[in-house]
């Protein structure tokens, strides 16, 4: 990797990172010496100032990213600034003078061009917020937030006093609907109690009229005490918001912003929409949540985190269930069906990723940033780990918050081992087998994800199922060692023993398409496989497979053919023949669960080499000839179980209705209009 024209400062953060110049300078094929500062941000800061005339500055840095941020606009300079983390990923380490290669890895990486970047999501909110919850705590945060939002409160349940002033709207009820996102959620509530406070005057009459004292300054009728004496609808008579048999209960409502102060949120996701805030009880998690609400007036973008080809789909075909592995995945709730296929809410869609990396078939993949951009970013980092002498290099991916903050954590506290190179990502849910099995074919001897508490479960479970597939793969092929693998405590990193790797790293580039990076990566590691396969057994569920056809009970009405998403099933032209590409195939069951006969079994296994590309026959039958023209038409097996099911029928009663279902369609209509008027449905006697 070669810096291109970049401008690098190194400082040694007043000599803690031991750096060797001559090395680092070598492996980045910097063409000159590099000159290693102690003091970047202090005393030599002169160096990094002299350095602002050049088009590009990486600043091996990230603790005082700002202050050299402040330096370049004190300057007025038009430099673009890259920072790169070498002291907790690399430097601060019991053998910080084995990781050259490592930090010449990460400046590699930072000195790539930024991805190009995901189309924008909008939102829009006007400040319109509701506040849900029990009427004291509701309404003591609606008197708060009133001057900055605008404020409608939803009380549901008895208690609480309303203000004197009616300065925003005041509601009862039970919430029946809320759903939506920043700036459109749609509210639906069932007013249960007989006042209606969007009516009532707030004139107490009907605190002075009931007997029973069940009416107080909440304005809503303790129907537990109520005795039924109506004193209160006189009251009210000519106010007229009191009603004891109101037919028209259902009320609904768009807001921008809800805060949501129930028990019980109405909203339990783990990822919950943007402008939904459900901090329960507890005061410091209101008052944060109303700190945030208050910025939350504008207009926001957000990425479109994913991109989605319906094409390929294989959630569904002819009302028939078949994947549903994305909509079981997400944890926002962003992603349900939608006929054939599944709709996808960018704006409810949280970035994770998920979908893309449990879709067997890659019609979800993910783009903050796209594989390819990943698989770049991969490439030149081992690549440039590799040419500077480093050694079993293991991936260690982590997302860009609490993965984050873990990271340097343990960067500060213990150190990395010099072969662990962390790796950042948005959301590690994202971090598919085709990225996996891309990273060990360019020459990675493990890959390692970190998870925190903060990941859900579901992301959990269904990367432990994509290393799964992957780690057999690799095994069968006979690389030894564990390759891939969650981690939840990064103590452990320091403990783990290499795995073996292949002999010559992959030079092709990750693909889009996810089906054809998991082609490239895995026909070279089959390439240089200790133990070469062409045929791997899988676990159920494995995105890679085959299916057997049972010929004793398979017509050939090639219905499976058309519920094919991935065109794993041909026809074929010149006779009644089933034929299978195995490479096309991602398992969804959508074949066997169309099939009228249950004549076809999913085989979870994943075939290597140009055999698994080529169309096999998996059933072929008899032709049968028309009676009248001889002309072939469907097969001789499908028409025999037509006459023996249909031959007892009364509509086939008549010899002639039994032949045409001997005949191509050309001679059936033919001899329909030549023979007589036969017997039919209503001929026979009722």
């Amino acid at each position: 990797m070669s810096l291109e024209g970049k401008t690098l400062k190194v400082c040694s953060c007043n000599r803690t990172i031991g750096v060797d110049a001559k090395a680092l300078a070598k492996a980045l094929k910097a063409g000159e010496a590099l000159a290693v500062h102690d003091q970047l941000c202090r005393k030599d800061a002169g160096a990094f100032q002299a350095a602002l005339t050049e088009p590009d500055v990486i600043v091996a840095c990230t603790q005082e990213a700002a202050l050299f941020g402040e330096l370049a606009e004190q300057a007025r300079s038009s430099a673009s600034l890259k920072f790169v983390n070498v002291r907790e990923l690399g430097g601060w380490s019991a053998r910080s003078g084995e990781a050259t290669p490592k930090i010449a890895a990460l400046v590699a990486m930072a000195a790539l061009p930024e991805p190009e970047p995901a189309p924008a999501v909008e939102f829009k909110s006007g400040g319109d917020l509701l506040i849900v919850g029990p009427a004291d705590a509701a309404l003591d945060w609606a008197e708060r937030l009133a001057g900055q939002l605008q404020v409608s409160v939803l009380i549901t349940g008895k208690g609480g006093e309303l203000p004197l002033e009616r300065r925003y709207p005041v509601w009862s009820g039970r919430v029946t609907k809320l759903q939506g996102w920043l700036g459109a959620f749609d509210v639906e509530w069932r007013q249960e109690n007989p006042i209606d406070l969007e009516v009532c005057t707030r004139c107490n009459a009907c605190v002075r009229a009931c007997p029973e004292s069940a009416i107080g300054y909440d304005y809503q009728v303790d129907m537990d005490r109520c005795k039924s004496h109506r004193q209160c609808v006189a009251a009210c008579e000519a106010i007229g918001a009191i009603d004891f048999s109101r037919a028209e209960r259902a009320r609904s409502e768009r807001f921008d912003l809800v805060l949501d102060l129930s028990r019980e949120p109405h909203i339990r996701l783990q990822q919950l929409p943007q402008g939904y805030f459900a901090p329960g009880a507890d005061p410091l998690e209101q008052a944060l949540a109303a700190r945030e609400l208050v910025a939350l007036v504008g207009e926001f973008e957000k990425p479109r985190f994913f991109r989605y080809r319906e094409k390929i789909c294989a959630h569904s075909r002819s009302a028939k269930e078949g994947c549903n592995a994305c909509i079981d995945v997400c944890s926002s709730g962003a992603i349900r069906p939608n006929g054939d296929h599944v709709k996808v809410e960018p704006h409810l869609c949280a970035g994770c990723g998920g979908c893309a990396t449990v879709c067997p078939s890659g019609a979800m993949t993910y783009a903050y940033p796209t594989v390819a951009d990943l698989g770049m970013r991969l490439k030149t980092l081992l690549a440039t780990y590799r040419d500077a002498g480093g050694r079993d290099a293991c991936l260690l991916f982590h997302d860009a918050t609490e993965g984050r903050a873990a990271v340097l954590s343990h960067g500060r506290h213990h150190g990395f081992p010099a072969r662990v190179i962390p790796f950042e990502c948005f959301h590690v849910a994202s971090i598919g087998i085709d990225l996996v099995l891309g990273a060990i074919a360019y020459g990675a001897s493990q890959v390692r994800i970190l998870v925190t508490e903060k990941v859900a479960e579901s992301y959990v479970q269904a990367l432990e199922r994509q290393l799964g597939y992957a780690q057999t793969i690799l095994s069968a092929l006979g690389y030894g060692g564990a390759h891939v693998g969650l981690l939840h405590d990064l103590k452990e990193i320091s403990n783990l023993m290499p795995a073996a790797g292949v002999a010559k790293p992959a030079t092709f580039n990750l693909s889009p398409e996810k089906r054809t990076t998991l082609d490239f990566a895995i026909d070279h590691l089959a390439k240089h496989a200790p133990e070469p396969k062409t045929e791997i057994p899988l676990a159920a569920g494995a995105p890679y497979g085959a299916i057997t056809v049972n010929k004793d009970r398979c017509t050939l009405c090639k219905a499976c053919i058309g519920a094919c998403p991935e065109a794993a099933l041909l026809d074929s032209p010149d006779a009644p023949r089933l034929r299978f590409i195995e490479a096309n195939c991602v398992q969804c069951g959508l074949c066997a669960s169309t099939c009228p006969e249950d004549a076809i079994r999913l085989v979870a296994r994943l075939t290597i080499g140009a055999q698994a590309k080529e169309p096999v026959t998996l059933h072929e039958a008899e032709p049968y000839h028309c009676v009248r023209c001889g002309k072939p038409f469907g097969t001789k097996q499908l028409v025999d179980n037509m006459l023996g099911k249909l031959a007892g029928h009364s509509m086939y009663a008549g010899a002639g209705a039994l032949k045409r279902l001997q005949m191509c369609g050309d001679c059936r209509v033919v001899d329909m209009m030549e023979t007589k008027p036969e017997a039919s449905i209503f001929d026979v006697p009722r």
